[in-house]
């Protein structure tokens, strides 16, 4: 067996269902929501810069991350999955990063 075999196997948060099912959404609806969040940074955003913003959303997606790590999905290794997450986030980074359209 090797360590692959015996890893964890977390969601990709590219990896979307083609329609909504069971919970799990499709992409549309993925950046539907996301966009809710951010419509919700930019009215924040008139009263409260940008660069304080953007740490009150990390630190939110971070809570509630542990929250759905530990309660949810009863992880037991927290490093592994700390750095599955964070591969996540820098994944996600890059690619806005890259989008002209940002």
């Amino acid at each position: 067996m090797t360590e692959k075999d015996t890893a964890p196997s977390f969601p990709q948060w590219h990896h979307r269902v083609p329609v909504n099912k069971d919970g799990r959404i499709d992409e549309a609806t993925f950046v539907k929501l996301a966009d809710q969040f951010i419509s919700l940074a930019n009215s924040r955003n008139k009263k409260v810069l940008a660069t304080e913003l953007q740490f009150v959303m990390l630190f939110a997606a971070a809570r509630y991350t542990a929250h759905v790590a530990k309660n949810v999905l009863d992880i037991d290794d927290q490093e592994v999955f700390a750095a599955h997450m964070m591969a996540q986030f820098k994944d996600m980074l890059r690619e806005h990063l890259a989008d002209p359209t940002v």
